[in-house]
């Protein structure tokens, strides 16, 4: 039994998710048990330093130097305050904060058709040295790196971690996340021959990303989302921008594919409000309608690429709490969506818990990555020890 703590905080930048968590087993009979969660806001003008970095508004080194030692401190921070009146963590795994994604790009084929592609970048800041010296206690960190050097996208990583937490014998299942964008992981039977190789994942498109700059932008900053989705609940989507939008080119490429803020950030959300002015649209229903953007983004993308439709889905992330975003998404798909809650797995918690196992299997030497999913070469060991 291995008592860990994991810590992400994700492209909404709302703040520090933090698990503790105690671990037994390695794959096959990997078992977690949650001992305390919480979320650990960042002070107000810190998240407006870390949101004006992902927008990609100029920085000094300086600055960044000293936003990276910033965010680290909250870490810390959030570890020690989740292990309050528990024994102490034997490992910490964070994530830290992205403030960057790049993909790796394809640039050409040779004769043979194999591909040559310049490499993914992904920046997150919050050094885990100083988490490790700060808590006194081994922390993994950095972990897209590894992924991304043997051409993988280092996202979406957490899929291995919900195959062998929420996979069924008998149920082809998808667990979604909805938060600042959306991911999947397509996890197959575990009757089938093989069927970790048949595990999928990508990412889908925006989740709460655009709802929550909408919302911002509708109330001058009053509001910084829709609280159970009930003002989208309110307006009427229109569908014919919805369409218009899914013409966007990342919808229609083949995974494995990551996205982030750089592409559905701040101006994709300008331009849909140009694309909207023609419709005269309410605040509501520009609302109903990014939320069906994001729907039918998810929909889309799993009747184009999986290989079978699942017997159910798991929500998890912050828009599982969306209850007009879950309610529509189980009229598209028609099959039941549930939140990992019902699975036994904290969907508010359950990507600090994934960064938890994933920093317990680099301790043990166990690869975290899945190739078919983030594109990567071969299977590697996951972030760095310190």
């Amino acid at each position: 039994m291995t008592l860990v703590v994991g810590l992400i905080s994700g492209t909404s930048v709302d703040g520090i998710d933090a698990a503790l968590i105690n671990i037994t087993g390695r794959t096959e009979d990997i078992q977690v048990e949650l001992l305390a969660a919480n979320t650990y806001p960042y002070p107000i003008d810190l998240r407006s330093q870390i949101l004006a970095a992902c927008k990609g508004e100029a920085i000094s080194i300086p600055q960044l130097a000293a936003l990276d030692d910033a965010i680290a401190l909250c870490f810390a921070q959030a570890a020690q305050n989740i292990q309050a009146g528990h024994p102490p963590a034997e490992l910490i795994g964070s994530h830290g904060q992205t403030v960057f994604h790049r993909p790796p790009v394809l640039t050409s084929r040779d004769v043979a058709g194999n591909a040559s592609t310049t490499l993914g970048y992904s920046l997150q800041l919050g050094r885990g040295a100083v988490i490790a010296q700060l808590t006194n206690t081994p922390t993994v960190s950095n972990f897209r790196a590894a992924d991304i050097a043997v051409g993988g996208h280092g996202a979406p990583l957490v899929p291995k971690v919900d195959a062998y937490l929420l996979s069924h014998l008998h149920e082809a299942r998808c667990v979604q996340n909805l938060g600042g964008i959306g991911n999947l992981a397509y996890l197959p039977p575990r009757s089938h021959v093989n069927w970790e190789e048949k595990v999928r994942g990508w990412d889908t498109g925006p989740a709460n990303t655009l709802l929550d700059l909408a919302v911002q932008h509708l109330t001058d900053g009053a509001q910084t989302y829709d609280r159970d989705g009930n003002w989208a609940a309110s307006g009427t989507p229109c569908h014919p921008l919805v369409e218009q939008w899914l013409n966007q080119d990342f919808f229609h490429l083949p995974p494995p594919k990551s996205t982030g803020r750089e592409l559905f950030g701040w101006e994709y959300l300008q331009q849909c409000l140009v694309d909207a002015r023609s419709y005269q649209l309410s605040a509501s229903d520009l609302l109903a309608t990014l939320t069906e953007f994001t729907v039918a983004s998810i929909v889309h993308s799993y009747r184009t690429f999986l290989p079978q439709m699942p017997e159910r889905v798991f929500l998890c992330g912050g828009g599982s709490r969306n209850l007009y975003l879950k309610q529509r998404l189980q009229i598209h798909l028609d099959i039941p969506v549930l939140t990992t809650d019902e699975a036994g797995l904290s969907a508010d918690f359950k990507e600090a818990i994934a960064f938890a196992v994933l920093a317990y299997w680099r301790q043990q030497g166990i690869p975290g990555n899945l190739p078919q999913v983030t594109g990567a070469k071969q299977a590697v060991l996951l972030g760095e020890l310190v």
